[in-house]
This record gives structure tokens, C-alpha cells and sequence, in this order.
């Protein structure tokens, strides 16, 4: 980076360019690590539920509405509202410390989830589990973003969004082991707590380790702010966001499509075992497998992709990679639950989630470099609360009121298959507009032109 100043005749000259210092590769790599091992364990947590649908419908008298209910907007209401106050407090406060006070939240509201005794406070235990996950993706993409140059940040952003298929992966083996162990109709017992069910149980041990992970958080060295003095307000992201409206709104209707699928994908547990006959464990074990080979390899096969076009000057590459995995998941997460056969269902609705880890990889890498540094933060949270409010108040929530109203417990697929196609086609049909919107922001530079 360079400013030309004025030499004394009159003929402007280049002053001396302004050397960034990033962390050293050792230390980014180690902050990285434990954001991604965080973000594991966030997943766990918000997807153990799905896996324990029914015995908590059996346990507790709820309708697939409720549980929709649960598995979406009682998670959403916080995590995806707090994101932006949570992005502006990133942009001043010390990131490392947010992210440890988040994780022992939502670590410990995930754990008091095996005490609710009703909906209510079940509901409650979700939205506390959204409130603390809020803190994370923010302040992890701000920390990253400062660690690595743009040319280099795909690989380790893909690798930090890796923790959706492990996280995703591990719920499934550890919902499986844990279920296994104890069952979902026997009880077990706890120190100071009494006999408690195996979906208790479940909650319980999934959640209580997180708040060690949390400690660990406040000996991690806070990296340099890069590009940036003093951080922007939230009028100056919503005054970008507004200014450049079209792209932001093309953009963002890619992901939302994306995470209204994933989130829909709660209710796979479920539809296996009402379709095809599969028990929730045996479910939960395949899932959990393919999850994590398949997700790591995936998203940092598309991350290492970005970073090699990338650094060719292709700077779209993030953004083509994104569409290229929305071609392949909407198709396939219609067809596959449509399937007669379980394994092969199995096998395309695998193929659609190597496509929504190929978006996941990149959409930070897209967004980033339309975003000016001073609101980085900021810019997403707002991100991640525009798409978590798509996916989980549409995904799980349409899906419980079709079972409901449409197509009864017994037709979950059809309900799992609808959205995809409803609300991924028109996204697809306006790919090359979205495109082509993206290519002239990074023409324009919007973000070094500031909010």
C-alpha cells in the first residue's frame, strides 16, 4: 500500500509503502486451530438435537412443529440478532476474550439442556446456546483476517469452516455413541441430579467439556488490527451494505439458500428412520463417517482452489467456487429424499454436502474483499445473522408445519425435498447476474473505498 504526496515542484511522489506485519505462520496456525476446534464443538452442540427428536417428543408431549420450533427459531432468535452488537464489540474489543466468555455460555446452556423438564425451558436452553455461538464466527473471521494476507486466507478459512462437517460429523458419532450406550429409554443416574434419560444424558456430556475449551481462549494471543485505526459504527455497515445493495443481496441469497438446506438436514435422523426403517444410531454412525471424511476434504480442496485462482488474479474465484456448489446441492438434496433406496438417498444427499462444503469454504473469502477493514467484523456478523435467520427460521421450522399440515410424520421426506428446490431454483436461474454484480464490485474496490 502506497500514498503519493506532494515532493516541493509540484510532481507527486510515491511515499514509502507500508509494510503489514502479520503474525508469524506457527501462531496463526495455532489461533486457527483452536477457533476451527471451537467451532467443532458449536456444532455439536447445536446439532445433537436433531438426533434426539423423537425421545424427546415422546418424553416431553411435543408436536414436529415444536421440535421445528427448537431445532430453528429458538436458536436464531439470539444467534443470529447478537451477531451484529457482537461484531461491533469485535471491532474495538479484545476478540479472544469474547470468543472464551461465548464458549462457556453456550457450552454450559447446551449442557442445561438435558435438565429441561418442558418446552419452555428447553426453548430457553436453545436460544442461550445461540447467544454464546453468536460470539464466534465474527470475531474468528476478524482475528483470521488479520493473521493472513488476502491471497492466503483460503486455506485457512476453509480449514476453520471445516469445523461444520466435523462438528456435524462428530454430533452424529457421539449422538450414536452416546445413545447406544445408555439408550433412549433407559435411565441413568447422576450425581446430585438424580435418574436421568439417555437424551438428558446426551446434552450433558456433549456440553460440559466445552467449558474448558473456553479457558483456553484467554491465553491466546489478540494479532495486530490490519488496514484499519478505529473501527467503523453500525451506521457505516449499513450505509455500505445499502450503497451497494444489489451485490449484497445477490450474495447473500446464495448462502441462504445454502443454510436452509443444511438446517432442514435436522430432520434426516428422522426421516431415515420413518422412511427407510433405520435406527437413529445407525443413522447417526453413517452420517457421522461421511461427514467427516467427505466435509474436511471438501472444503479445503475449495479453499486450497480459491487461494491457487486467487493468487493467479482471479479474484471471483471464492465466489464461482460458491455457485459451482449450489449447482450441485440443490439437485441433489431434492432428489435424495425422494429415493426408494436408502443408501443410494444416502449417497446423493453426501454428494449435496460436498456441494454446501464448497460454499461454506468460501463465502468468507468472497465477502471479505468487498468489505472495507474499519467494519470487517461487523459486515459478518451482519452476514452470518442474515443467513442464520434464513436457514433456521425457514429450514426446520417449514419442514415441522409440512409434516403437520401437508404431508404427515410418516412423509418427512417430502417435506426434507421440497424446500431445496422451492427456494434454490430461482438462486441458480440468477447465478450469472450474481456474478456479474460481484466481478464489478471487486472492479470498484469496494473494499478499499471505504463504508
Amino acid at each position: 500500500m502506497s500514498a503519493v504526496t506532494d515532493n516541493g515542484d509540484g510532481a507527486p511522489e510515491a511515499a514509502p509503502a507500508v509494510q503489514v506485519e502479520y503474525p508469524g505462520a506457527g501462531r496463526a496456525w495455532y489461533m486457527v486451530f483452536l477457533l476451527t476446534i471451537a467451532y467443532v464443538v458449536s456444532f455439536v452442540d447445536r446439532s445433537i438435537l436433531g438426533l434426539l427428536i423423537d425421545p424427546i417428543k415422546a418424553d416431553l408431549g411435543l408436536s414436529d412443529f415444536q421440535i421445528g420450533l427448537l431445532l430453528g427459531p429458538a436458536f436464531a432468535i439470539f444467534y443470529a440478532t447478537m451477531g451484529l452488537p457482537l461484531g461491533y464489540l469485535a471491532d474495538r474489543g479484545r476478540r479472544t476474550w469474547i470468543v472464551a466468555a461465548g464458549i462457556t455460555l453456550w457450552s454450559a446452556a447446551t449442557a442445561l439442556s438435558g435438565l429441561a423438564r418442558n418446552f419452555g425451558q428447553l426453548f430457553i436452553a436453545r436460544m442461550s446456546v445461540g447467544v454464546g455461538e453468536a460470539t464466534l464466527s465474527p470475531c474468528a473471521m476478524s482475528l483470521i483476517s488479520d493473521s493472513y494476507p488476502e491471497e492466503r486466507r483460503g486455506k485457512p478459512i476453509a480449514f476453520y469452516s471445516s469445523g461444520i462437517s466435523l462438528g456435524s460429523g462428530l454430533a452424529s458419532l457421539l449422538g450414536a455413541a452416546v445413545l447406544a450406550w445408555v439408550g433412549t429409554e433407559n435411565k441413568m443416574e447422576w450425581p446430585l441430579l438424580g435418574p436421568l434419560s439417555g437424551w438428558q444424558t446426551a446434552f450433558l456430556v456433549v456440553g460440559l467439556p466445552g467449558v474448558v475449551l473456553g479457558a483456553l481462549f484467554l491465553l491466546v494471543r489478540e494479532p495486530r488490527r490490519i488496514g484499519v485505526s478505529a473501527g467503523g459504527h453500525l451506521g457505516h455497515m449499513f450505509v455500505h451494505i445499502g450503497r451497494h445493495g444489489a451485490v449484497f443481496t445477490c450474495f447473500l441469497s446464495v448462502f441462504c439458500v445454502m443454510t436452509t438446506i443444511a438446517y432442514s438436514h435436522g430432520w434426516l435422523a428422522v426421516t431415515f428412520a420413518r422412511t427407510y426403517g433405520w435406527a437413529v444410531e445407525e443413522y447417526a454412525f453413517a452420517n457421522g463417517v461421511a461427514l467427516l471424511i467427505a466435509g474436511p476434504l471438501a472444503v479445503n480442496f475449495a479453499g486450497a482452489l480459491s487461494d491457487r485462482f486467487t493468487s493467479r488474479g482471479q479474484r471471483d474465484a471464492p465466489m464461482r467456487i460458491a455457485l459451482g456448489g449450489l449447482a450441485v446441492a440443490v439437485p441433489t438434496c431434492t432428489i435424495g429424499p425422494l429415493l426408494d433406496n436408502a443408501w443410494a438417498a444416502f449417497g446423493l444427499l453426501t454428494l449435496g454436502n460436498v456441494g454446501m462444503a464448497f460454499i461454506t469454504a468460501t463465502s468468507v473469502t468472497a465477502l471479505l474483499p468487498i468489505t472495507p477493514a474499519r467494519i470487517r467484523a461487523q459486515v459478518v456478523a451482519f452476514y452470518y445473522m442474515a443467513i442464520s435467520l434464513a436457514g433456521l427460521m425457514l429450514g426446520p421450522t417449514l419442514v415441522g408445519a409440512l409434516n403437520d399440515l401437508v404431508f404427515g410424520t410418516d412423509g418427512v421426506r417430502y417435506s426434507v425435498a421440497l424446500l431445496p428446490i422451492v427456494f434454490g431454483a430461482p438462486v441458480l436461474a440468477l447465478a450469472p447476474v450474481t456474478l456479474r454484480l460481484y466481478r464489478r464490485a471487486l472492479r470498484q474496490d469496494i473494499g478499499e473505498s471505504g463504508a
